[in-house]
């Protein structure tokens, strides 16, 4: 049965209430509250009784057949909303808003928060991750973009130009788990995040009118970024419902305070998780965190995602690491009390929100008992990072919240004992009432003469006197008993001295966990006062945490202070891997990436496997890590500050979208050359080798004259085409290095050292005996590499100029006649049909 199917009229009470909430929520699964259980109707039931594995039954509902309907326990549905919202499900909980007790009728309910993937804002998310939700505003010549993690109140925004692709590396660089975009957008755009990227997207026009929330953008002059900004807080304060005041002022994003690289270079370069399993483990985050907070370790992945370009903001960094490197024993102070802080910006967000318990506030109460001693030890250090240590917060919660209080904040047991006089006394006659039960017991066994007498309790009948079925003959009817429960070995009694003493203690205890309750609300209200600063502590908390890692590092590993120069020379003395080389049971080998001021390009020849790829990963990753602040794994480095990494390693085809590995290996090379500078660094490996030999061994060099002629970058280029090695003979700021290997008795073994100089063979055949294929198959695979190296015509045919040499008077010829005509022209004042014409006239020449 489909919920449009539906006669209303017809309808339960309840069901129409249910229907009514469903109308404003057709895109959520509701989790409608009854009793002690979340209900799920109609298609939501059908679809959550598949994905989590429920009975699907039915409810009577009015009409003539059973509703389709599931359900989950509401004290266990958040694992249910947990598997919902991973497999890209929105739910929405609809809560009961009053107190069964207190009502005749239906009870009101209605949603209180919708849960997304990018909205949570509980412990499921990781601690040490960022939780993004992003929108994507069109307008039309360009895309506004802004992003916020509702946990950790985080909200950022930039402009791009209109570039479909360029606006999907960017929504696919930062790893957003949910974006919103307005109605105009290409729908294009919408499918490819959803089905490529597997985002969820949700289209939606409206913007945030609410003036509360204007402190966020209030000092954005750009009218488009306040659009932008607007129309994503729509959708936050609209999911979420309760209080997000910890959202902070908007941080606009300029593209050029920080080192840029797309998506394929993230994941080529293995800066946070690996290529293979996606994991974590044994990445560049992997090594360098060794933070003592999740917040450290949420800004040291943003820092490894945003390196720094301003040389001074950088070398403060060092400055700092080399304080901690020399102060060990100040370091190994601090880090043992950052051992006690916990989550400071989430638990902003918890606060603020109106979704924290007591452990939130112990936890809030351990981590500013640090602080006192962290600042102390900056200030001993000489750290320019002033910490309010908020004494009166502390004391605050010293004297209010139990060690030992509960989870849940309706079972009492919260408030310490001298804070709250009328709390004292209700404590004092509940416990006094209950020590009045022992000694009862023991009074009515005396004045009864039943030893095995009871008195003991239960919700449905209160206190009781039990007496076993052998003695019960022994109950006379002075004692006062009246019976209340026959049980198969027992009996039960009351008396009107017991139901006094009940109704005392139990109106006692009803009234301490109310007012218990009452007074966390209002501590929780005097700590919200304190949310503001107890973000600015948590970003200095963050990025002091971050720079005791990387001194913790570079003590460990050995890493070296880079020295930042204005000239464009890179010397990196002994560079290494700094993952490889932790990894690797053998003893890693160093190399010197050297590139003086008139060597742009390095291009690297050598066998697979011996080394060429993690060569240019690791001068890669030594560039990401020194703007980054970090030392880096050199002897010694010299490099200049870069603007963008570009990046071509691997050769996997996209076939998720169609594309072959030559496709994919062509629009990066694309994206590369046109937006590189003399400033930005690329690493292209083997590019070329996804089409025919030729054909790739052409597009390789006439991409290296072009980097080399136009855009004058720092490239670093590996190649089997031995062929291309005669190039810098012509290419003046080209220079040829090679991975050394020795050939000997027909076995290859690796020295994976580089080297100047080409090779001009390759060791094709000896890989492959190292995989260990079949003798047989080797030696044939030699005989017929013997006939072709025999027959081969090796000419000189690369130059600058041309993949075929050409005579002068050739040469001659082939430019003047077509140049000079070309020139004669002027396109921006043809019409689209004289341009055809002309196009058409020139093809004719050139066939003659």
């Amino acid at each position: 049965m489909k919920r449009s199917e539906v006669d209303r009229s017809k309808l339960s009470p309840m069901m129409k209430q249910y229907m009514e909430v469903k109308d404003n929520y057709e895109d959520s699964i509701i989790f409608f509250r009854l009793g002690d259980f979340y209900e799920m109707f109609f298609e939501d039931a059908i679809t959550a009784s598949h994905v989590l594995e429920l009975a699907l039954t039915g409810k009577q509902a009015g009409l003539d057949e059973r509703v389709p309907m599931c359900g989950v326990p509401h004290h266990a549905y958040a694992n249910y909303v947990d598997t919902l919202i991973e497999k890209g499900y929105k739910v929405a909980i609809a809560e009961q808003l009053e107190d069964p007790k207190d009502v005749k009728g239906v009870v009101k309910r209605d949603v209180i928060q919708v849960i997304t993937k990018g909205t949570r804002i509980d412990d499921s998310i990781d601690s040490k991750d960022n939780n993004y939700i992003a929108n994507i505003y069109n307008f039309d010549y360009c895309y506004g973009i802004s992003y916020a993690d509702i946990s950790t109140g985080e909200v950022n925004a930039l402009l791009i130009d209109g570039d479909k692709d360029k606006l999907i590396k960017e929504i696919t660089k930062h790893n957003f788990n949910e974006v919103i975009v307005n109605d105009t957008i290409d729908r294009e755009i919408v499918e490819i995040l959803r089905s490529t990227y597997n985002i969820l997207v949700t289209i939606t026009k409206e913007e945030l009118e609410d003036s509360n929330y204007s402190y966020i953008y209030k000092d954005i002059e750009d009218i488009r970024l306040v659009s932008t900004i607007k129309h994503l807080l729509y959708y936050i304060i609209d999911t979420k419902k309760g209080d997000l005041h910890h959202l902070q002022k908007c941080n606009i994003i300029k593209t050029n305070d920080h080192l840029e690289f797309d998506i394929n270079t993230k994941n080529n370069l293995e800066l946070v998780e690996t290529l293979r399993n996606r994991e974590r483990q044994y990445s560049l985050l992997w090594l360098l965190d060794k933070c003592k907070t999740a917040m450290g370790s949420r800004y040291l992945k943003h820092t490894i995602e945003n390196p720094l370009t301003d040389k001074k903001a950088i070398n403060k960094r060092y400055d700092m690491i080399e304080k901690l490197s020399t102060e060990f024993i100040l370091r190994d102070d601090l880090i043992k009390e950052l051992s006690n802080v916990y989550d400071l910006e989430r638990l902003a967000g918890r606060i603020t929100y109106g979704n924290l318990n007591a452990k939130d506030l112990l936890q809030l109460k351990t981590s500013l008992k640090a602080l006192p001693n962290i600042k102390k030890i900056l200030e001993e250090l000489k750290f320019n990072k002033k910490i309010d240590t908020l004494d009166e917060l502390y004391e605050l919660l010293e004297k209010t919240i139990l060690e030992d209080a509960p989870f849940t904040l309706k079972e009492g047991h919260l408030i310490k004992e001298g804070y709250n006089s009328e709390l004292d006394e209700l404590k004092k006659i509940s416990s006094g009432s209950k020590d009045f039960i022992l000694d009862m017991e023991q009074s009515e066994r005396e004045r009864t003469g039943i030893k095995n007498l009871k008195v003991g309790f239960n919700k449905v009948f209160g206190y009781y006197i039990e007496v076993s079925k052998g003695q019960k003959n022994m109950v006379k009817e002075e004692f006062g008993y009246e019976r209340k429960q026959t049980l198969a070995n027992s009996e039960r009694y009351i008396t009107p001295v017991l139901k006094e003493k009940e109704n005392i203690i139990l109106g006692a205890e009803e009234k301490i966990i109310n007012l218990e309750y009452k007074l966390f609300m209002d501590i929780r209200e005097v700590v919200k006062r304190y949310v503001s600063k107890i973000q600015r502590i948590a970003k200095i908390i963050s990025e002091i945490d971050m720079l005791e890692s990387f001194s913790i590092v570079s003590d460990m590993y050995k890493f070296t202070r880079p020295n930042l120069v204005n000239d464009r020379v890179i010397k990196m003395i002994d560079s290494r891997h700094p993952v490889v080389e932790q990894v690797m049971k053998d003893k890693y080998v160093p190399n010197d990436i050297l590139m003086d001021k008139t060597t742009n390009i390095l291009l690297i020849t050598g066998p697979n496997m011996a080394g060429k790829s993690t060569y240019m990963r690791q001068c890669a990753i030594t560039v990401i890590m020194a703007q980054m602040g970090c030392f880096v794994p050199c002897k010694s480095c010299t490099m200049p500050i870069f603007d963008k990494i570009f990046t071509r390693i691997g050769a996997s085809d996209d076939l998720v979208s169609g594309e072959s590995t030559f496709m994919v290996e062509m629009k990066e090379a694309n994206y590369a050359i046109s937006e590189a500078t003399p400033n930005s660094l690329i690493l292209f490996d083997e590019l070329g080798r996804g089409t025919a030999t030729y054909d790739g061994m052409s597009l390789a060099q006439a991409i290296l004259e072009h980097i080399h002629d136009k855009i004058k970058a720092k490239t670093m280029f590996s190649t089997h085409y031995h062929e291309l090695v005669t190039l810098e003979n012509d290419l003046k700021n080209l220079k040829n290095v090679h991975v050394s290997a020795i050939e000997k008795e027909g076995k290859l073994t690796f020295l994976h050292k580089v080297k100047s100089g080409a090779v001009d063979k390759s060791y094709g055949i000896h890989v492959a005996s190292l995989a260990s294929l079949p003798k047989s198959l080797i030696d044939r695979a030699d005989d017929i590499l013997n006939v072709y190296e025999k027959d081969s015509i090796k000419n000189e045919t690369f130059t600058q100029t041309s993949l075929f040499e050409l005579n002068e008077s050739e040469a001659e010829e082939n430019t003047n006649e077509i140049e000079e005509k070309i020139k004669e022209i002027n396109p921006l004042e043809m019409t689209p049909m004289e341009a055809l014409n002309y196009l058409y006239e020139l093809k004719k020449d050139i066939d003659k």
